[in-house]
């Protein structure tokens, strides 16, 4: 998968360009605030139809524009196609080979990249939503049902949260309501926890051998999914553990209405990374917990490639200056000829030279893109 050509326009601090990308490595150099992530973030956009760095669209949109635009020329092993994204203030519009797609769902997929950024490192040491994010964003690429039955899970969530609300402040609701809702949501909860489940342990069997290359062996890293509902076995009939769900629920009924908010479920998920048998995000040393990062997003492409039959696009936004040496030889020597690339960076200093004579070099000054 390659992105032949990129066209933004009115996009954040870009009035209109058109980039003819390379099909290895594309580097974008420049002063901060220029907007070289401004445009890597395009690309994130286009793919997932949102974007990484604000839930509000409308900073998408250039200042004293009523729109934004991105559209992508992909090409695919067997062909080509365009896709296009609109962003306007009253919402967005998206379109595979200029035919309009009803749910963002349908057009979630097409394109499908991995981001790596420095706040990315806080995978490990950061907060259970960013290991929340990171599963869903990359599982629903690769997965239209899980996208689906993820979208379907919030939608009740919510529904759940505002009735527990109701009942919290004594408002006059109907007694089996909750019964009613529970059963929804321990559908969707468990689907939504089984899909994680396997992905974790996808993930893990490609993550190990590439955090040993990387550490010449001295470390070794497992992964841990550690799911809010605990389930006896996740390979057992589903059937089992719905009652199993079902049960924590009906158990903690009492404590959600007096907290007024749904406690158990997805949504309180975590993800763990364990270093030679060590919890890496307690003990684990920074150079440790940026290894454990770099492993997961090299595995990342690799999943991707496995489920789709095609690479992913790589974003590396100015996280070449965050690793040291060894681990950004291991990355760039990992990814090259295999995965098309945009880089952003302040300096070409330190970029391996064989690197440099593969790629398309860009500078960007004050939203215009000089090769």
């Amino acid at each position: 998968m390659k992105l032949k050509t990129l066209q933004l326009e009115n996009y954040r601090n870009y009035e209109a360009i058109a980039l003819d990308c390379h099909p290895d490595v594309n580097i974008l150099i420049g002063e901060n605030a220029q907007g070289k992530t401004n445009l890597l973030e395009s690309i994130y956009t286009l793919a997932l139809a949102k974007s990484h760095r604000t839930s509000n669209d409308r900073e998408l949109i250039r200042f004293d524009r009523d729109y934004a635009k991105i559209e992508g020329e992909l090409s695919y092993r067997y062909g080509e196609m365009p896709l296009t994204m609109y962003v306007t203030k009253k919402g967005k519009q998206v379109k595979i080979n200029h035919l309009e797609q009803s749910r963002l769902t349908q057009y979630v997929g097409h394109l499908n990249v991995v981001l790596f950024a420095p706040e990315d490192l806080n995978i490990v040491k950061g907060s259970p939503q960013i290991r929340r994010r990171f599963i869903d964003m990359e599982l629903g690429q690769i997965s239209a049902v899980y996208l689906n039955d993820l979208a379907q899970y919030q939608r009740i969530l919510k529904q759940k949260n505002n009735y527990l609300k109701q009942l919290q402040y004594g408002q006059k609701t109907d007694a089996t309501m909750l019964e009613v809702l529970n059963q929804q949501f321990a559908e969707y909860a468990l689907k939504v926890t089984i899909r994680r489940q396997h992905f974790i342990k996808e993930l893990e069997t490609l993550a190990q051998p590439i955090h040993a290359g990387i550490t010449e062996d001295r470390e070794a890293l497992s992964l841990r999914y550690v799911p809010s509902i605990k389930l006896s076995d996740i390979e057992q009939d589903e059937a089992v553990l719905l009652e199993e769900v079902l049960t924590t629920l009906n158990d903690n009924m009492e404590r959600e209405k007096d907290r007024g908010v749904c406690l158990f479920g997805p949504h309180r998920d975590d993800l763990g990374f364990d270093v030679n048998d060590m919890d890496a995000q307690t003990y684990g040393s920074q150079g440790q917990q940026r290894t454990t990062a770099l492993s997961i997003k090299l595995a990342e492409i690799e999943l991707m490639n496995i489920e789709v039959g095609e690479y992913p696009i790589l974003l590396l936004d100015d996280v070449l200056s965050e690793l040291d040496d060894s681990r950004q030889t291991h990355l760039l020597s990992t990814i090259q000829h295999k995965v098309q690339t945009f880089v952003t960076t302040t300096s070409v200093d330190g970029i391996d030279h064989e690197i440099m004579t593969n790629a398309k070099l860009y500078r960007i000054n004050q939203g215009k893109i000089i090769k």
